[in-house]
């Protein structure tokens, strides 16, 4: 409660204060006073403030603070005390920079603030003086129009007046101009026509006031006339280069003296022909000197003779064409010439120059050309009769002159002699071309020794589509000239070839050829000067420099000239700056292809950029690659090449490649190619085919192998006979059944040994079969129906039957020749030999068992076997255990000799 109490009161003190001050203020409780208002920009201004506390109610008790605010700035004063109960604050502003500015003065009293006084101060400076004051009189209302050059801004309000004044009357205001324009008009009232008068013009301010300088006219001296106007042009015959105009003045300046002038110029040509002099007020003009055939332009003005009066406007222009007559004046011709492929007629291709205005005479109608000069009475045989500027003819072989001439409707011009001379002169020395601008090359060479009488210049621009310009050629007939300036259809950012040919009394020479762009960079040669830079005969080696437009960072030392003048120096430097900035890049870069791809290279090609495209030379080509792994590589490649390989490449790896062409004026860059190299070189994947065929084969083969076992072993391993195992053995013929052999008494019966089978088979008379192939057919013969086998041993080593041939023709063959031990337990027995005949009757037709593999026989008893006893033949003693073989027939013994004992 006791700060509520506390508080209340003061805010209610507060607000009475307010009402007070404002109430005191009203009836002068506060005043502000400055030094002055206007005040120049950037003088001191000075201002004070004063406070009458007993005008101000609720500030008789206490002292009231007074500050200062200059629009929203705070700046300070120096407070003090006034007469009587007057506070006095004030303020010096030691430079006052603003043009306009409000000045507060407020009263501070316990924490409260209130504005009690306002002074607004202006700044600026005195009227400029008006200059270039001009006056013109309109004949139509006879008003005097001035106009005016006001000064610079004073930042005041400043009124500006035209005064005038006249020899019978004191200055008087003639017109203010309105709008804060700088022209007004004098009223007809307040001039004095045919006499002087002047006239000025006055601005003022509240810090001074300005007059420009008096002009002193006499009105109707600087009337304004209308436009003469032009009635008729005709030409003066004979002499039709001259021309007659008649002309008359307006009505309003019929009575004046005028003094006019005459222009001309034809349609084509932005300059103008003036023609002076002309006095009168009406009548007739002549103009000479024009060309023949030529439409022109005619107009026409007056103004008074007086020397300050002023044109009139232009009159409306008006056409003429003069009379034509015969085209003079030689034709600039070129050619080039080639036998037809039989040899029989010469082509010709003949170009030639249009004649200048001044020469054709009128409008051409066309061209003819003519193998031999017009003579009297006799016209020659015109070859070509064309309104183009060329033309291709044949003519006969030897031809060395044709005549060409020019045509209009008032004649024909005098022939011009076209020498066809053979190229076989000296060439130039030296050629290069360097930009003079957009549209313009200029191209340099150096002259050959021998004397040459002109030069032609031919250029074509380098397109991806052929075509050929026939009017893009020049001829320059002073021969001492070393330079020429090509204009005629040349192109921005387009690389042109040219060639100069020197032209000799009696060859031509052979052409000097080279290339350029019209904005390409080339250092020192990039000067638009057709004399290069200021410290051109300073540079010995500019035509080395001019001549390679295309390695970048070109340099003022690629000349030779390394030290120029400074000030030249940096200014070349600065233009060579702006010419590398204003040069494009290419338009386009080239599209990579794969070429082809190994594990650790890769071969990359592309397609030159079109001429059109490359916007200048192409320095070089960068390759770029990279793989997923974010390593980026890249190469250089001249641009003369057209292929790049990529070597050091991952196996197996995915990368992105694109190419960068680039010019002196920047560069451009390509789509990208992504390719993967291969795992396995070309060379490594043939090795890897071939071992997998190999392999392959020999699968076959052994599986081969596997299927046909039998006949695979019965190539390498035949299939013999086991006569242990035959059913032979059970065989007993008849006789030995009743008489039994006699036998030494064996042991326990054992398995043999079988060492050596041998078949061996013959037909008769035919020799024995080869192992591996099949035996011939036996011849059929007749055998007995009950055979009677029986064995004899005839010596050592043979055995032989006594019937032998008894049984048919069939001879008989050794069948098997056994070799081995004791069967079962019996004795060792000698080998013996055992024959068959012919006979059909199988041999092996219940087989028995046989010894298992894994018996050995040598520990069931049986004794090893010595070999065969004897030393020329077989043993003669059959085998007891084939009883069989005892009863077959032996026939052919006599031819066992060659079989030896095992």
């Amino acid at each position: 409660m006791a700060r509520r109490g506390v508080g209340t009161p003061l805010l209610l003190l507060r607000l009475s204060l307010l009402l007070l001050l404002r109430l005191g203020g009203t009836l002068g409780c506060a005043s502000v006073e400055v030094g002055s208002p206007v005040v120049p920009l950037g003088s001191a201004v000075t201002a004070s403030c004063s406070v009458r506390s007993r005008l101000c109610r609720g500030l008789q008790g206490g002292r009231a603070r007074i500050s200062w605010m200059l629009d929203n700035e705070t700046v300070a004063g120096s407070q003090g005390c006034g007469a009587g109960d007057t506070e006095v604050s004030n303020l010096t502003l030691p430079q006052f920079n603003r043009t306009q500015a409000k000045l507060w003065c407020w009263v501070e009293w316990n924490g409260t603030k209130q504005r009690v006084g306002l002074a607004e101060i202006r700044a600026g400076y005195p009227p400029a003086k008006p200059s270039n004051l001009s006056c013109l009189l309109n004949l139509s209302d006879y008003g005097l129009t001035c106009r005016w050059q006001p000064g610079a801004d004073s930042h005041l309000p400043t009124s500006v007046v035209l005064k005038c004044s006249t020899s019978r009357a004191p200055a008087v205001t003639g017109c203010t101009p309105q709008g804060g324009r700088s022209h007004c008009t004098v009223p007809r009232r307040l001039l004095q026509l045919y006499g002087q008068m002047e006239v000025w013009v006055a601005a003022s301010n509240a810090l001074g006031t300005a007059e420009s300088e008096r002009l002193r006219l006499d009105p109707m001296d600087v009337a304004q006339l209308e436009p003469p106007a032009l009635w008729s042009i005709q030409s003066v015959p004979p002499k039709t280069d001259c021309v007659a105009l008649a002309w008359a003045v307006a009505p309003s300046s019929a009575h004046m003296e005028l003094r006019c002038e005459l222009r001309y110029r034809p349609p084509e040509d932005p300059n103008w022909v003036l023609v002076t002099g002309i006095v009168g007020q009406a009548g007739t003009a002549q103009c000479c000197g024009l060309l023949f055939g030529t439409p022109y332009l005619f107009q026409m003005r007056c103004r008074r003779h007086s020397a300050r009066s002023h044109w009139s406007e232009w009159s409306a222009a008006r056409n003429h064409t003069t009379h034509e007559k015969a085209p003079t004046g030689k034709l600039d011709a070129w050619w080039s010439t080639r036998q037809d492929p039989a040899g029989r007629r010469l082509e010709v291709q003949l170009r030639w120059k249009a004649p200048r205005q001044r020469e054709a005479n009128g409008r051409l109608l066309g061209y003819r050309v003519a193998l031999g000069p017009r003579r009297r009475g006799r016209e020659p045989p015109t070859v070509c009769n064309t309104s183009d500027t060329h033309c291709d003819f044949t003519a006969p072989v030897g031809t060395r002159r044709v005549y060409l001439s020019a045509y209009n409707a008032a004649g024909e011009s005098a022939a011009t002699e076209v020498v066809l001379l053979e190229r076989k002169g000296q060439p130039l020395a030296g050629l290069r071309a360097v930009p003079a601008g957009e549209r313009s090359l200029w191209v340099h060479w150096e002259a050959p020794r021998a004397p040459v009488a002109a030069y032609v210049l031919e250029w074509q621009r380098v397109a991806s589509e052929p075509g050929r310009c026939s009017a893009c050629w020049q001829m320059e007939r002073d021969g001492a000239a070393t330079s020429a300036l090509i204009q005629g259809g040349i192109e921005p950012f387009q690389r042109y070839n040219i060639s100069v040919c020197p032209l000799y009394k009696d060859a031509v020479g052979t052409p000097a050829h080279t290339a350029a762009y019209s904005r390409q960079k080339g250092a020192c040669a990039a000067s638009t000067s057709p004399r290069g830079p200021p410290w051109f005969p300073m540079c010995p080696k500019f035509r080395g420099c001019a001549e390679d437009l295309s390695p970048p960072g070109w340099d003022l030392a690629c000349c030779g000239c390394t030290e120029p003048p400074g000030a030249q120096r940096q200014q070349l430097s600065a233009m060579l700056s702006h010419l590398s900035r204003s040069l494009p890049a290419p338009s386009h870069a080239p599209k990579l292809h794969l070429k082809s791809i190994s594990k650790a290279h890769a071969e990359l090609c592309w397609d030159p950029v079109a001429v059109e495209l490359q916007n200048g030379f192409i320095t070089n080509y960068t390759i770029f690659w990279a793989n997923s792994t974010a390593e980026v590589a890249s190469a250089v490649v001249n641009s003369s090449f057209n292929s790049f390989i990529i070597w050091d490449l991952k196996p197996s790896t995915l990368y992105k490649v694109h190419i960068m062409a680039s010019t002196v004026g920047g560069s451009t860059n390509g789509t990208s190619l992504t390719l993967v190299t291969m795992v396995l070189d070309d060379i490594e994947i043939q090795i890897l085919f071939l071992t997998l065929g190999l392999i392959f084969v020999l699968l076959t083969a052994l599986l081969i192998c596997f299927q046909k076992n039998g006949r695979v072993k019965q190539q390498f391993w035949p299939s013999v006979p086991d006569p242990a195992n035959s059913s032979l053995g059970k065989w007993v013929p008849a006789e030995l059944q009743q008489e039994p052999p006699q036998v030494p008494s064996a042991k326990e019966p054992g398995l043999a040994t079988i060492s050596t089978v041998t078949v061996l088979e013959r037909a008769a008379g035919k020799q024995a079969p080869v192992w591996g192939k099949d035996p011939p057919a036996e011849t059929t013969v007749a055998f007995p129906g009950v055979p009677q086998p029986y064995v004899q041993q005839d010596g050592p080593g043979r055995a032989m039957g006594p019937g032998t041939g008894s049984y048919g023709s069939g001879e008989t063959v050794q069948y098997a020749q056994v070799a081995g031990d004791g069967y079962k337990g019996q004795q060792h027995v000698p080998c013996r030999l055992y024959l068959r005949s012919s006979s059909t009757q199988p041999l092996l037709f219940d087989r028995s068992p046989s010894p298992k593999p894994y018996e050995n026989l040598w520990f069931h008893g049986a004794a090893p076997s010595h070999g065969c006893q004897g030393a020329g033949g077989f043993l003669e003693e059959p085998l007891i255990d084939f009883p069989l073989l005892q009863g077959l027939q032996i026939s052919g013994a006599e031819e066992l000799h060659d079989f030896q004992r095992c």
